[in-house]
């Protein structure tokens, strides 16, 4: 039998039952129903990703419809340049330029100004090496600008004074997009979201736009051969109508400024554009209060690695002669054969020492008992994009060279060492790629011990506590400064392979492009198309060999 008190409290249901039953029958409005707590924070949290999902869908159209109106201006101004000039794809670009100065301003004076604003900053974005490598592109591009206004300015007899705007605009442009994301590139925007969003996607569209047109924009370096063929014409006594500068000593230093800076050019929209995509998935997120880095987190040292920096030395020594002859050879007409040979030689030589370093760094990570991160962090899933990504440069360079060799003169020693070098490159970019992609995904040797004394009993006594604490504590120092032969080993193999990188980011960075002046590939595919290909996949693999040693650190520093 219930008590009283329990058919009181079983009976109220069903009076409110019939209540509320009467009222629906008699039209009346049904007492509204009180949410718990619980219930309404979930609801605000789904409301808030649908919204932070509405905005970031939207802000991705704005982007992707900008991006495709550029590109069909860009297009249109290669396949038909009478209807849609450089001018008139030089005029839009400046209009995006312009919104997105106007947002740049805007943001760094007012939306981070908030006083809710910047609550949250994440610890990941903009390393060191990213705003180091944005503010030396950005700085390399004014220059790139500064050097196409000279040239502009030396042929102003026949050209328009028009065209001497659009790279004032361009060098206006890149210092204030290069200041705003070297302060602000660690942001959690939580006011002003969409706004925000619509804003970082319109650069970004403006930055990829810029990218597009320098990769297959060739105009310039059309005019510059043609300048030059002018003015061999001239010497040799047959006059010419070509427009040719009048001091051909200044002419001559932009011209070689201008072709030595162009990839930083390229190279400096790429990174633009990844950071202001992390930027971009950082608004509206919040962090937990706990998310900075690790206080532990060790300082760069060599710990004793001896193999890796002296191999890594002896390819960076080798690459700078090679580098240097190449280059002395370079400002003559023509560059001999047997340069072509020991540049292409040297890269056989190097590339395979590599692949193998990565293979067995690959091995030394299963090997190692360590735990994976599979925590959410935007800016290691666009890491992993970036190589990804990066390596379809060089790696499509290289199919296209390995198909041009193989239907042409496969059996000429230069050829062969060609497709030697062709092969080796994509087997190398796939398993450098293996390699510092498993390196970034496992969890660092201090997140380990960590989690380890966060792990111990609590009980007990207090001193039973500290003596497993410092046992603890000892364990991770012991393990931490005495390094077994797997770490060793994989500080010796990134070391290595930094210094390799560095070697085969200076080499095409500063000039280098053999790819397109040996001809083989120009001959096979025509000088538009290889023009586009290699200007397509040379700053991408500027930007592979960069952020490939920006990953090795983070392996090295997390061995």
């Amino acid at each position: 039998m219930a008590s009283p008190e329990a058919q009181k409290t079983g009976a109220a249901p069903a009076e409110e039952n019939q209540v509320g039953t009467g009222a629906e029958k008699m039209g009346a409005p049904a007492p509204p129903y009180q949410k718990s707590w619980l219930a309404r924070h979930f609801s605000l949290l789904r409301r808030d990703r649908q919204a932070q999902k509405a905005g970031q869908l939207f802000s991705g159209l704005l982007a992707l419809n900008v991006v495709f109106l550029g590109g069909a201006f860009i297009c249109s101004m290669i396949f038909n340049n009478v209807a849609v000039t450089l001018g008139d794809v030089w005029i839009l670009l400046a209009a995006l330029k312009a919104l997105s100065l106007l947002w740049l301003l805007y943001y760094a004076t007012c939306t981070t100004r908030h006083t809710h604003a910047m609550l949250f900053r994440d610890p990941h974005a903009g390393s060191i090496w990213v705003r180091g490598s944005l503010v030396l592109f950005g700085s390399c591009a004014i220059c790139l600008n500064v050097f196409r206004v000279g040239y502009d300015v030396s042929h102003i007899h026949c050209k328009s004074q028009l065209e001497l705007i659009f790279p004032v605009i361009e060098i206006v442009f890149i210092g204030a997009q290069t200041w705003v994301l070297w302060k602000h590139c660690k942001d959690c925007v939580q006011v002003q979201t969409n706004f925000t969003r619509c804003g970082l996607m319109l650069t970004l569209a403006t930055n990829l736009l810029l990218w597009v047109l320098a990769v297959t924009n060739d105009s310039m370096h059309r005019e510059i051969k043609a300048e030059l063929s002018a003015l061999v014409e001239n010497l040799s006594g047959n006059d010419t109508n070509t427009c040719v500068c009048l001091n051909a000593t200044v002419c001559e230093v932009f011209q070689k400024g201008y072709l030595m800076l162009y990839p930083f050019s390229t190279e400096y929209c790429l990174i633009c554009c990844a950071v202001l995509f992390v930027m971009w998935k950082n608004v509206g997120r919040r962090l937990a209060p706990h998310a900075g880095a690790h206080p532990g987190t060790p300082p760069f040292h060599l710990h004793g690695a001896i193999f890796g920096p002296l191999l890594g030395l002896l390819a960076l020594v080798a690459g700078v002669c090679v580098f240097v002859l190449f280059q002395i050879e370079a400002s003559g007409l023509a560059i001999a054969r047997q340069y072509f040979i020991l540049y292409y030689a040297f890269y056989v030589a190097v590339l395979p020492a590599m692949s193998l370093a990565c293979l067995a760094g690959t091995a030394i990570h299963g090997l190692e008992e360590r735990e994976l991160d599979t925590l959410k962090n935007p800016t290691r899933s666009l890491d992993v994009v970036l190589l990804m990504g990066a390596a379809l440069g060089q790696m499509g360079i290289a199919y296209f060279s390995i198909v041009a060799i193989v239907a042409t003169r496969p059996h000429e020693l230069l050829n062969r060492l060609i497709l030697a070098y062709s092969l080796l490159i994509i087997l190398q970019h796939i398993a450098q790629n293996l390699f510092i992609i498993e390196g970034l995904h496992r969890r660092p040797l201090w997140e380990t011990a960590g989690k380890q004394e966060a792990e111990l009993p609590r009980q007990g006594s207090l001193l039973e506590l500290g003596q497993d604490l410092r046992r603890a504590s000892l364990a991770y120092i012991h393990s931490y400064s005495h390094l077994n032969w797997k770490r060793r080993a994989l500080k010796e193999i990134c070391l290595f392979l930094i210094l390799c990188n560095l070697t085969l980011w200076m080499m095409p960075a500063f000039g280098i492009r053999p790819e397109f002046e040996n001809g083989l590939q120009k001959d096979f595919y025509g000088y538009r198309t290889w023009f586009t290909v290699v200007n397509f996949g040379l700053p991408l693999g500027v930007f592979y060999h960069m952020h490939s040693v920006g990953g090795l650190v983070e392996v090295y520093l997390e061995a």
